[in-house]
């Protein structure tokens, strides 16, 4: 089966959004793959705030979200495998999910490049 994940973090996103708040991300900043900036994680974790007015090209999908923000005016573009979000919740009231645990694959599978059709051919003919 799919991992939830995914599906509560675009859920709990619109609910904040929808009530004019703002949503921040709780991620845990040990994870493979995560890119996000290290001056700023304490104990192992970070909190970011991904609304629409702090970060550009937000994507939330089935393997990660991702964006660009500026950290202490330095623009850098951040990575956070699905696996590594803990919480979303409301900046002004604190409310929101905890993500349960759910078990992911470690590396998403490679999409396999399709062998080239056999069609017609060209022959030179003298």
């Amino acid at each position: 089966m799919l991992p939830k994940r995914s599906y509560l973090l675009n859920a709990a996103y619109a609910w904040v959004a929808d009530n004019d708040m703002t949503p921040y991300l709780l991620v845990d900043a040990e994870q493979k793959d995560v890119v996000v900036p290290t001056e700023f994680v304490k104990d192992g974790q970070i909190v970011l705030n991904i609304g629409m007015s702090a970060v550009r090209h937000l994507i939330m999908d089935k393997e990660a979200v991702s964006f660009e923000a500026r950290f202490s005016g330095k623009p850098m573009q951040v990575y956070v495998p699905m696996r590594a979000a803990l919480a979303l919740y409301a900046k002004e009231n604190g409310d929101g999910f905890v993500f349960p645990h759910e078990e992911f694959l470690d590396e998403p599978t490679p999409p396999t490049t399709p062998e080239p059709k056999k069609g017609f051919q060209l022959k030179v003919v003298k």
